[in-house]
């Protein structure tokens, strides 16, 4: 687990929006790709989402494509996970993470099948969603 200051979980109703953001130390976050992952009980880690290190580029999962929005303020060391249109299956702990990976990975989302790319994150923020 790593330092990150996670912030921005909580409840709310199907429809509805939340906006996680994670702030890392500078060296952990300058030059790396940045993401999230969820793990929900009794169900597989899930790597939702992830940008590249100028944020010219993401990668997110087809369950939260289209309503979900990852984005970095570099000045801030800071990544955002912009999520509307919330579903109950959405409901999981909500991890900021750090991939250790090259460009084309961070863009492909290849870092998702790596054992390993899930290490380098924070202690997570619960997001619920009931209807």
């Amino acid at each position: 687990v790593l330092e990150f200051v996670e912030s921005g979980g909580g409840s709310v109703q199907v429809g509805g929006s939340l906006r996680l953001s994670c702030e890392a130390p500078g060296y952990i976050y300058n030059g790396n790709c940045m993401g999230w992952f969820r793990q929900a009980p009794e169900k597989e880690r899930e790597g939702i989402a992830s940008i590249s290190p100028g944020g010219d580029y993401t990668y997110y999962a087809a369950s939260v494509k289209g309503r979900f929005t990852i984005s970095r303020d570099n000045a801030k060391n800071t990544i955002y996970l912009q999520m509307d249109r919330l579903k109950a299956e959405d409901t999981a702990m909500y991890y900021c993470a750090v991939f250790p990976v090259e460009d084309s990975a961070c863009f492909s989302g290849s870092w998702s099948f790596v054992e390993d790319n899930y290490k380098y994150r924070g202690r997570g923020t619960q997001v619920t969603v009931s209807s």
